[in-house]
């Protein structure tokens, strides 16, 4: 691995100085039929899964994509990956378009872009052993010729992530949680991908381990010039690990903006609520903290709310937001925000 052999610093100098766009989606859209019927099937709805969703990442950056479950995260993640075909819209990831690319044609640019996936447990195959594991996209791309070199990879590999020589192998049952996602990171890694997807990798660990594992991401990307597309519910995870933040809700991004901004001055009704609901260690500024009610569930994809989204649940709504549909706004310096209350009347 190029990276591994001493080139890593050099990489990510010519990567920051370069600051080249590595993906740019434009108005993505994800649409899946829902059809009634067993033998004869016709159209009942539609389920608009990622209805718009338009955001740029530069190469050596992290976006960190936050909503509720179900607003559509993961299926952005997906259609990105090109493992969901996007009903509309336009995916173009190092300067080439691969919207419509065949699926043939996607091997060597699957190369480029991998994931880490959510759930560490059920993510690895429990029959094979951790050296095969993260060693398997190095088969399946035809690099795994020479077996030396093969297997000082995937050596390489697992001290990278901090685990143990003698861990490979073991099974996944052998490994905690936080173990296993190390060895789900080591395996997306094993391609030397430029864009790594991040589809929720700390939500279903311990607290103590989330923070572990958030570091060794930012490690990594310190050291390889890594791409981050990362992904959570809880923007209390993304705070450090995110140059950016797009908010997302039922299907669209309501807000996004450089985190520090975001986290001093939300301006959309969500994001807000959203910051009021990460917990703060000090008793008396939870204390003074405004409270935000969000009230209702997230209403259904397959029949979304007239209007703004939100505002069946949004205590700022006015009339004008349960009629008109506010478009993402551009307000300068990579802030835009889809709200009535700070867009021109």
């Amino acid at each position: 691995m190029s990276e591994l052999n001493g080139a890593a610093t050099s990489v990510h100098a010519h990567a920051a100085a370069s600051r080249a766009e590595m993906l740019r989606v434009e108005d993505l859209k994800v649409h899946f039929p829902l059809k009634k019927g067993i033998i004869i099937q016709r159209q009942v709805g539609t389920i608009q899964a990622v209805d718009g969703v338009s955001f740029a990442l530069k190469r050596g950056d992290t976006l960190g994509l936050v909503g509720e479950s179900g607003c559509g995260k993961s299926t952005t993640a997906l259609a990105v990956l090109r493992m969901l075909e996007p009903t509309a819209g336009r995916i173009v990831f190092e300067g080439r378009d691969i919207t419509h690319t065949a699926k043939d044609d996607m091997r060597p640019i699957r190369r480029r872009m991998q994931m880490v996936y959510q759930d560490p447990y059920g993510s690895l195959n429990p029959r094979m052993k951790v050296r095969d594991i993260i060693g398997e996209p190095l088969q399946v791309h035809g690099e795994a010729a020479d077996a030396a070199a093969y297997t000082e990879r995937v050596e390489r590999m697992i001290a990278m992530v901090g685990l143990l020589p003698d861990m490979a192998d073991r099974y996944p049952h052998e490994f905690s949680g936080g173990q296993r996602q190390r060895i789900g990171i080591a395996r997306a890694l094993a391609l030397e991908p430029g864009l790594v997807i991040c589809d929720e990798p700390v939500s279903a660990l311990d607290v103590s381990i989330q923070a572990q594992v958030i570091n060794l991401f930012m490690s990594l990307q310190e050291r390889l010039g890594l791409t981050y597309l990362f992904i959570a519910h809880d923007l209390a995870v993304v705070r450090h690990i995110s140059d950016r933040i797009a908010v997302m809700y039922l299907g669209r991004i309501v807000e996004i903006a450089r985190r520090d901004e975001l986290y001093k001055t939300p301006l959309h009704p969500y994001t807000e609520a959203l910051l009021a609901a990460v917990p703060v260690a000090d008793p008396e500024v939870e204390a003074r903290r405004p409270r935000v009610i969000v009230k209702g569930e997230v209403p259904s994809a397959l029949r979304p709310p007239p209007g703004c989204r939100f505002h069946p649940r949004c205590p700022k709504a006015m009339e004008k937001c349960r009629t008109v549909d506010p478009a993402l706004t551009d307000l300068g310096a990579g802030r835009a925000v889809a709200c009535h209350l700070h867009t021109a009347p």
